[in-house]
């Protein structure tokens, strides 16, 4: 009995493996905000407004491994990376303080998909994406003009200012959304090689775990901008109520006093992008015949 079904799975291998085509791809896109949530807000002096986007916009590159268990279906895995562009986190212009904070993502991810072929041009790709590694880069420049109680405090003189650079990274929990794909590949006659162009959507959020400060900077300036003194506070030497590590939760105690403790929250990471490429086919042994 064990040799029999042996035999009939090794046979049933063989046909598959007679019909399957295995293919590797390597494209380069482009992708723009499919949610467009709330990241931050833009302060004036005259007004104040939302700014809205998606960690998903920026460029990106893929590497995708594609398995035809016949002339119509298929399984795709596929890893990338993203190079998110720079999204607004807030933008403060005030006559005493300046805010400019951004906030970029540099993430690595795969996806698993089905591939369907609707003709031998046309096919489409749906299936479950996952964020594997990378963080969300914000990147922070703020002046503050000290009020006369402080300079005075400081013994500088009036109008004096501070301005503090830093940078800090946020990890998120393992987020698992949808990607889904509809593309057009042109074979280039007498090879193996063919060229694709693809629209792609990615659904994805991601939930808050930790943030890091990398880096911290902070100098006081006198109102000429002469430079009063360098490094007032550094990483090492942090201002009181800013913490080098933060922990994200879902439930804070109304009595809670630990700074380093903040409420998670969800960011979005969904897009839709363009993307075009080269593909390579591994032909099956019944192309070769």
């Amino acid at each position: 009995m064990k040799t029999k079904f042996l035999t009939l799975t090794l046979s049933v291998a063989c046909a598959l493996l007679s019909h399957a085509q295995f293919q590797i791809s390597v494209s380069g896109g482009t992708a723009i905000s499919s949610a467009g949530m709330k990241l931050g807000e833009e302060i004036t002096i005259s007004e104040t407004s939302n700014s809205y986007g998606s960690y998903g916009e920026g460029s990106n590159i893929q590497i995708r491994g594609t398995y035809f268990f016949n002339d119509t279906f298929g399984a795709d895995l596929s890893l990338g990376y993203l190079h998110g562009a720079d999204q607004t986190v807030s933008s403060v212009s005030l006559p005493d303080t300046e805010v400019d904070a951004i906030a970029r993502a540099r993430a690595f991810g795969a996806s698993l998909a089905v591939v369907y072929k609707f003709t031998n041009n046309i096919y489409g790709r749906f299936g479950a994406l996952v964020k594997i590694g990378g963080k969300t880069e914000a990147v922070v420049y703020q002046k503050s003009v000290f009020s006369d109680d402080e300079a005075a405090a400081l013994g500088l003189p009036e109008d004096s200012y501070s301005v503090t650079n830093y940078k800090e990274n946020f990890h998120g929990h393992f987020p698992l959304g949808f990607v889904g794909a509809l593309g057009y590949k042109y074979d280039i006659k007498n090879s193996n090689f063919s060229l694709f162009a693809e629209a792609e959507y990615y659904g994805i959020s991601l939930k808050r775990n930790y943030s890091e400060i990398q880096e911290f900077n902070t100098n006081i300036y006198l109102e000429d901008g002469t430079l009063a003194a360098e490094g007032y506070y550094t990483i090492d030497n942090l201002p009181d109520g800013v913490n080098k590590r933060t922990t994200y939760v879902d439930e804070l105690s109304n009595t809670n006093t630990d700074s380093s403790k903040e409420l998670s929250q969800k960011v979005p990471y969904s897009s839709f992008g363009i993307n075009f490429g080269i593909t390579y086919v591994f032909k099956s042994r019944k192309d070769k015949a």
